[in-house]
């Protein structure tokens, strides 16, 4: 229905914002990243998703196309509402998203509100086959089944570690295939120390 509104923002609330287009103020949820993005009084354009449900009806804003397509993918998983979502992008960048679903990483989900770790494999599952390289995964999506596992292994790892399962995911991404998955976390930890 819409594609993207442009305007003066208004307001930014905690989970919303309001931007003024043409003498209309229009309320759109938003995650917290994009909520960051927006200053009061300044121009802003959001990529806009209109959601209609059979008890309310809203607005949702994204400061890229990119949050917008992943949002989208989100809430096409069963169980899983716009809220949660947002909450999932709010933690999350859909590039994180992304990675977390080809490197089967439940991990990275751990600091979503609303989401525990069977949703989290849920989502997993189901946008398997949904996410390609336009995610921003193109290196890890075309590995074979057995660096795919590695990598999964090492994430795990480096989470038993007590790393953040995403900042694990972004490590084990960096590091090219190796022989071993003990090889692939050290090469891992070598990319946390630089960061």
């Amino acid at each position: 229905m819409y594609a993207h509104i442009r305007g003066k923002v208004d307001q930014v609330l905690p989970d919303r914002a309001v931007i003024e287009a043409a003498g209309v103020g229009y309320e759109l949820f938003c995650s917290s990243s994009t909520l960051r993005e927006l200053l009061p009084g300044r121009e802003a354009k959001l990529y806009t998703h209109f959601h209609l449900a059979q008890d309310a009806v809203a607005l949702y804003g994204f400061s890229t196309e990119s949050e917008r397509a992943m949002f989208r993918k989100l809430i096409g998983v069963s169980r899983i509402g716009p809220k949660v979502a947002l909450n999932v992008l709010s933690v999350l960048t859909p590039e994180d998203v992304a990675l977390a679903v080809v490197t089967e990483n439940v991990a990275a989900f751990d600091r979503v509100t609303g989401m525990g770790r069977k949703t989290a494999a849920r989502v997993i599952l189901e946008l398997k086959e949904k996410v390609d390289a336009s995610d921003g995964v193109p290196s890890v999506k075309n590995a074979d089944s057995t660096s795919q596992s590695m990598r999964a292994e090492a994430i795990e790892a480096l989470v038993a570690l007590g790393y953040d399962g995403a900042v694990a995911g972004r490590a084990v991404a960096e590091v090219p295939d190796c022989g071993a998955v003990e090889e692939m976390i050290k090469a891992a930890l070598k990319e946390l120390s630089k960061r």
